[in-house]
């Protein structure tokens, strides 16, 4: 089993400590390190993540405010010079909390709780991947939360994309590729190069039309036979 995790603190030399004991460890892969909450967040929301070593004092947001934004939470080791957050760590379920300046022998027994919790999961049934209800997304200098069940389509524009929502339209620099991994593919569809729809949001289909709040959305040819069979409806 291999196990994808991250590391976020803003100490370069506390990052370095830590990728040098992943590195140790055969079946652990380092996806990336970041210094700041913000940035994680919106890793998290497109990437699949086992595991976060996670900093807890860091400017801006802090490490438990951003579990505290999690709705999935990958399994979690806290790495702190401070015992004071041990009880406020527990109680957002982490499964280990490291003291700075920790050994390497100390890290290893995280690792094994860390290893044991996943492997008991997958024997059970339990999926380590179960979709959240939403993601964020950075627009306007900040990371915005969007629902999946708010948005009606997703329209893209050279490299930006347009997330019409039931109250507003959320401009945001990502690719197609990224949102259709964050989304569900049991709520939405790719209908066009440039359009995703919420499947339960069609209000009717017109020929190579799709109508979803007073909204005209072309139906590739591409795309045509999959979004038929998706919604029982024979293309010819």
């Amino acid at each position: 089993m291999i196990i994808n995790c991250i590391a976020v603190d803003d100490e370069p030399l506390a990052l370095d400590i830590i990728k040098d004991y992943i590195a140790q460890v055969p079946f652990l892969k380092l996806l990336k390190t970041f210094k700041d909450g913000i940035s994680t967040i919106e890793f998290l929301a497109a990437n699949n993540v086992d595991l976060i070593f996670l900093d807890i004092e860091m400017g801006g947001l802090s490490g438990t405010q951003l579990l505290k934004t999690l709705n999935k939470k990958p399994k979690v080791i806290m790495t702190t010079a401070y015992r004071n957050y041990a009880f406020d760590a527990f109680e957002l379920d982490v499964t280990d909390y490291l003291l700075k300046p920790f050994t390497f022998e100390r890290f290893l027994k995280a690792i094994e709780k860390v290893f044991n919790s996943l492997k008991n999961e997958q024997k059970s049934g339990v999926s380590v991947d179960t979709k959240k209800e939403y993601f964020f997304v950075r627009s306007n200098y900040k990371m915005q939360k969007v629902n999946f069940e708010d948005i009606l389509y997703i329209e893209g524009l050279s490299e930006y994309i347009i997330l019409k929502t039931k109250s507003s339209n959320i401009i945001t620099l990502q690719s197609f590729k990224n949102i259709e991994q964050m989304l569900p593919q049991s709520k939405f569809i790719r209908v066009h190069k440039s359009y995703l729809v919420a499947i339960n949001k069609i209000d009717c289909i017109e020929g190579q039309n799709i109508k979803i709040a007073n909204k005209e959305i072309p139906i590739g040819n591409k795309y045509k036979k999959r979004f038929f069979e998706v919604i029982s409806i024979s293309g010819k």
